[in-house]
C-alpha cells in the first residue's frame, strides 16, 4: 500500500492542476520531444513573456484533474506532454505553432479554449487568426472610412441647402 504521505503530495498536485485548468482561458497540450535544452527554454521565455505558464506533469495526474473537470483527454495523454496554460485564448496556440514552424519536435496535440475540447485543426485555425490589437487597427480603420463618407455627404447636404436659401 503506498504511503499516506505520497498520497496526499499526488492528491495536491491534482488539485493544483484542476485550478490551472479552472483559472486558464486556454490550455494547451503539445509534445516536445527532440526539443533541445535551448529551444525549451526559449520557447519557456516566450510563453512566460506572453504571461502563460508552461508546465510537465505526469499523464496519469493529468487524467486525475482532467476526470475531476469531465474533460476526455485519454487519447491525448500518451507520450511525454507539456502544457501551457494562459488567461488568453489564443496567444499560447500562436506561439506554439509559430514555434513548431521552426522546430518540427513540437507537435500540439489538443486544447481547451474557453472550456471547450479543441482538437489540431481547429488550433491550427486558431492560429491564423490576428491578435487583438489587430482587429481593433482594423475596427477602426473601417469606421473611420464609413464616418469620413457621412461627413461628405453631410457636407454636400448642407451646401445643397444653402444654395436653395
Amino acid at each position: 500500500m503506498a504511503n499516506a504521505k505520497i498520497i496526499e503530495e499526488k492528491k495536491q498536485l491534482v488539485s493544483e492542476i484542476v485550478e490551472n485548468f479552472k483559472n486558464s482561458t486556454s490550455v494547451v497540450f503539445f509534445d516536445y520531444r527532440g526539443l533541445t535544452v535551448s529551444e525549451t527554454t526559449e520557447l519557456r521565455r516566450k510563453l512566460k513573456n506572453a504571461n502563460c505558464s508552461f508546465k510537465i506533469y505526469k499523464n496519469t495526474m493529468v487524467k486525475r484533474a482532467a476526470d475531476e473537470l469531465k474533460y476526455s483527454l485519454d487519447e491525448y495523454l500518451t507520450g511525454p506532454n507539456a502544457i501551457t496554460f494562459s488567461p488568453d485564448a489564443l496567444e499560447p496556440v500562436k506561439i506554439l505553432s509559430e514555434f513548431a514552424k521552426k522546430h518540427n519536435n513540437l507537435e500540439l496535440k489538443v486544447g481547451i479554449i474557453d472550456g471547450e475540447l479543441s482538437k489540431r485543426d481547429v488550433l491550427d485555425k486558431l492560429a491564423t487568426i490576428p491578435s487583438r490589437d489587430t482587429l481593433l487597427t482594423m475596427l477602426a480603420a473601417g469606421l473611420i472610412g464609413k464616418v469620413k463618407d457621412l461627413a461628405i455627404c453631410l457636407d454636400l447636404y448642407g451646401k445643397q441647402i444653402e444654395e436653395k436659401n
